[in-house]
């Protein structure tokens, strides 16, 4: 399977030099990463609202080493808020947040974490949005877990993400759909060991199918993370037998992929989030998006050869 591979060349210094040094990475980057900056971004927020689609969006960014660069994190999702307030968009485009961006690994990280992402979360719900904690590696996520928990004390819609591929997530679901949390399931984009994680493509389906039900059959919002055919009609049907109404459960997309079934969706009356990530620190955010889709990685070694 190339999926580890890609992972692990995701951490890999000497990988990243290599790619961020090959002139069609650009190219094909934007396709998944479509500017650096706010301003860069905007276009595309309302491109894509125009067309009827909601948006989570992400300012890429993981390898934090210093508080500083928490906090400067923080403040670049700070200056998004401040733009979507100008567009008058916060009801149509929520954010997505990965706690190792606002400090989690660093010494004290948990409550450093916590710290940074509050006002965040406080800015978001002050122009009608919310935020949802995106999941990492299976390490880091009693962490992410305990600051979703604490969040939703004051701003009960911050949401939170769950991995399919990890054995512990159908207990998270239990937990999460009694509570009545905005929930998004994926199947699942890190490297993790056989010891916590299904490695097959086929149990991991299976999982994300089992996991799917009981959030449909909870009390929360479940999003549904997935580009796959088969699993967004399982979720359709699932919703049906469930009772729920169009509104009461969404698809979520990565942007660059699948952008005719992100309308077609919206067509439909279903609400359809597309996940747009912008930032210049895009390296471990593409790679992932290579390891979780065969397709994506032909893409990618397709312009290489054609471009190089």
């Amino acid at each position: 399977m190339l999926g580890p591979v890609i992972l692990a060349a995701s951490r890999s210094d000497r990988m990243r030099r290599l790619i961020s040094a090959a002139p069609v990475t650009k190219q094909v980057v934007d396709r998944f990463i479509p500017g650096e900056t706010v301003g860069d971004i905007v276009p595309i927020i309302e491109e894509l609202t125009g067309k009827g689609l909601e948006l989570t969006m992400d300012v890429v960014g993981e390898d934090i080493t210093r508080p500083e660069q928490a906090a400067a994190a923080r403040d670049a999702y700070l200056a998004l808020v401040d733009r979507l307030k100008e567009l008058d968009l916060g009801p149509r485009v929520e954010m997505s947040v990965k706690l190792s961006m606002f400090g989690q690994a660093l010494e004290g990280g948990h409550e450093l974490a916590l710290a940074n992402v509050r006002p965040v979360v406080e800015a978001a719900a002050a122009i009608g949005t919310t935020v949802t904690l995106d999941a990492e590696d299976h390490t880091t996520l009693d962490s992410m877990f305990a600051i979703h928990d604490t969040l939703r004390e004051d701003f009960p819609q911050t949401g939170c993400v769950i991995q399919a591929y990890l054995f512990r997530t159908e207990a998270d679901a239990r937990r999460l759909a009694a509570n009545g949390s905005r929930v998004r399931l994926v199947k699942g984009a890190y490297k993790e060991p056989a010891e916590v994680a299904y490695q097959q493509k086929n149990e991991i389906d299976k999982a994300y199918v089992r996991v799917l039900r009981i959030l449909m059959e909870g009390e929360g919002y479940p999003m549904i993370g997935s580009h796959d055919p088969r699993l967004i009609s399982v979720a359709q049907e699932l919703a049906r037998r469930a009772g729920r109404k169009l509104d009461e459960y969404e698809f979520q997309m990565l942007y660059g992929i699948r952008g005719d079934e992100h309308l077609r969706l919206a067509a439909e009356g279903h609400r359809m989030r597309v996940y747009t990530a912008y930032g210049t620190d895009w390296y471990g955010y593409f790679m992932r998006r290579l390891a979780e889709k065969p397709a994506n990685l032909r893409f990618f070694l397709r312009s290489m050869i054609s471009k190089g």
